[in-house]
């Protein structure tokens, strides 16, 4: 009969308690996600459950991701607004981030020149933290004439491509094909014409809901 040492048998027993630990299947930790922006990203006009982000996380959530979206848009904000607060907003804890700004830029009409060299730095930052990025671009109206729009439009796409992120072209672009098949007059915009209504704001979370989906596997991965 062989006979262990109460040292030995304790040596033993840790031993394949940590065995135990490590063959156990690791739960996956909530994924993070900042979603900086503008009044689209805010929620302005609705309800705070039927804004972008609540209604994003929810989709996220009911398609079984482990995923908080932090709401860091701030209505009226430009795209030099964002870039103002980029650094606080993308706290330790943030996996993630999601990029929609420029609305106001156009609505101002501020020289496109501005607006790339601030999505640049806000870009540039997101990359020095190692954080996949998802962009989401705007479409410039013609009110400001094609030299403007030539200038606005590449933005997004060309500074996606120079960073490698999750590219959605236009922020609009499921209102619009919606809109246009439908003949609605814009029956999923608000009163001002400028943003969406929760039903509006619905379109766009289940067409860009695949998309994040796509930024959440980035973080895991």
């Amino acid at each position: 009969m062989i006979y262990c040492s109460q040292r030995l048998l304790r040596k033993c027993t840790i031993t394949l308690l940590w065995l135990l630990v490590l063959s156990m299947p690791t739960t996956a930790q909530t994924v993070v996600i900042a979603a900086l922006g503008d009044s689209l990203t805010q929620g302005y006009g609705l309800p705070r459950e039927n804004g972008f982000v609540p209604q994003l996380e929810a989709s996220l959530r009911e398609q079984g991701e482990d995923v908080k979206i932090l709401n860091a848009g701030v209505s009226g904000d430009t795209t030099a607004g964002g870039l103002s607060r980029v650094e606080w907003t993308l706290t330790p804890d943030v996996d993630a981030l999601i990029l929609n700004l420029g609305g106001n830029d156009l609505l101002r009409g501020i020289d496109p020149a501005s607006s790339r060299k601030n999505l640049d730095a806000i870009l540039a930052i997101a990359t020095q933290r190692s954080l996949p990025v998802l962009l989401v671009g705007m479409i410039a109206p013609g009110n400001f004439g094609p030299e403007y729009k030539e200038a606005f439009d590449p933005i997004y796409r060309e500074l996606s491509q120079k960073y490698g992120t999750l590219f959605y072209e236009n922020f609009f672009a499921a209102l619009i094909e919606a809109d246009n098949a439908l003949n609605s007059n814009y029956q999923f915009m608000q009163g001002d014409g400028i943003h969406p209504n929760t039903d509006g704001v619905g379109k766009v979370v289940h067409d860009l809901s695949p998309i994040v989906r796509q930024l959440i596997e980035q973080v895991r991965n």
